[in-house]
Formats: C-alpha cells, sequence, structure tokens
C-alpha cells in the first residue's frame, strides 16, 4: 500500500487499516513460529506497512494541531 492511498483515507479508516496489518502480523509471525509458511519475507512488507499507516496517522495528527 502506498501512503498516498493511505493519506485519501480518513483517520478512521487509516487505524482500522492498522489493526488488520497487525493482525496480519502476528497470524504470519505464528505460521512462522510452526514452521507452517516458508513466507519469511512478508514479514518485512508488512513491517513497512505498518510503518506507513503510522507516520500518516502521525501526520494528520501533527496537521490537526497545526504544525
Amino acid at each position: 500500500m502506498m501512503a498516498s492511498d493511505l493519506r485519501g483515507k480518513t483517520t478512521a479508516e487509516n487505524k482500522q487499516e492498522l489493526i488488520e496489518l497487525l493482525r496480519a502480523q502476528f497470524s504470519l509471525r505464528m505460521q512462522i513460529a510452526t514452521q507452517q509458511t516458508n513466507k519469511t519475507s512478508e514479514l518485512g512488507k508488512l513491517r513497512k506497512s505498518i510503518a506507513r499507516v503510522h507516520t500518516v496517522l502521525r501526520e494528520s495528527e501533527l496537521k490537526a494541531v497545526g504544525k
């Protein structure tokens, strides 16, 4: 997911996206731990997506405050 896509969404939608990504990350971590999957590179992609959502949420917080 691109940051520009996230900026077009509302804060509530971004928070929901963050929750979904965190659940997917947890699920993938459990699959890797129990050796049910070999998609270890997906974990890094999920972490970057989570960071993007956090960044956009922080940008919107700062914009609301006026900084």
